[in-house]
């Protein structure tokens, strides 16, 4: 489109086109991490135990290595904050990941594959950087690469044989809620926005909640997010074991 006036050179927006670029970007982006995870699934369900005991410590380290390496390059560049903290629940699941990897604890499993599957997945689908003027920026990277190895992670557990089951949804709840509230306390001294509790700006999914519920309301709308999350992420085994009762 040609913007100016009879009496100027007409100046080309580019901002439409550049908007399309960068969204097919993330398009292009999200297919090979797509085809990356089967692959790397494909490989993992074919290993032996010990073979899948070093695929998830690689993963794990990636993950450390992931998140470290965006606080030191923030510190080093001069931008970092408190913001910058890793208490969103992404990279608070980075934490469970490695716990999980040095424990072996169920309820590490279940909440990776209930909370952080989905808000990993959802972040890669529904990135809040595609308004940035570029996409190759360190801070992009990271989001991307962060969160396919936080889908990549919980998906391993489930392809090696861990089950989730309905039953541990009030732990889930448990740890989230449990997590959020403290959470919402510290975000007021230290001016942040973790788990998008103190104010909707920055994120595509509570600016949606934002203009169904406005402003002073748009927290409820996780609710029935939640909900609908968790009935996606549990109904497949509701079902298997609904079916297995009956068979028996």
């Amino acid at each position: 489109m040609i913007s100016g006036n009879p009496t100027t050179s007409p100046t080309l927006n580019l901002e439409p086109i550049t908007g399309v670029i960068r969204c097919m970007a993330a398009s292009t982006s999200q297919n090979w991490l797509f085809r990356l995870h089967s692959l790397q699934e494909w490989w993992y369900r074919r290993s032996s135990a010990r073979t899948r005991r070093r695929i998830l410590i690689g993963v794990t380290l990636l993950l450390v290595l992931d998140e470290a390496a965006l606080l030191l390059g923030m510190e080093l560049t001069g931008q970092w904050n408190w913001s910058y903290l890793p208490l969103h629940l992404c990279s608070i699941n980075v934490f469970v990941c490695l716990y999980n990897t040095l424990t072996d604890r169920n309820w590490c499993k279940e909440e990776l594959y209930a909370l952080c599957i989905p808000g990993a997945a959802l972040a890669l689908l529904c990135p809040s950087w595609l308004d940035v003027p570029f996409w190759w920026t360190f801070i992009n990277l990271h989001s991307v690469s962060i969160h396919a190895l936080l889908v990549l992670y919980p998906t391993l557990l489930v392809v090696g044989g861990y089950r989730p089951s309905p039953r541990r949804i009030p732990q889930v709840l448990a740890f989230l809620f449990g997590s959020a509230l403290p959470i919402y306390f510290l975000n007021k001294p230290l001016g942040t926005n973790f788990y998008f509790l103190n104010n909707p700006y920055g994120n595509i999914i509570t600016s949606t909640f934002t203009e169904l519920l406005g402003e002073k309301y748009y927290i409820l709308g996780f609710l029935p997010a939640i909900a609908l999350a968790l009935a996606v992420m549990y109904l497949p085994w509701a079902l298997k074991e609904w079916r297995s009762r009956g068979r028996t």
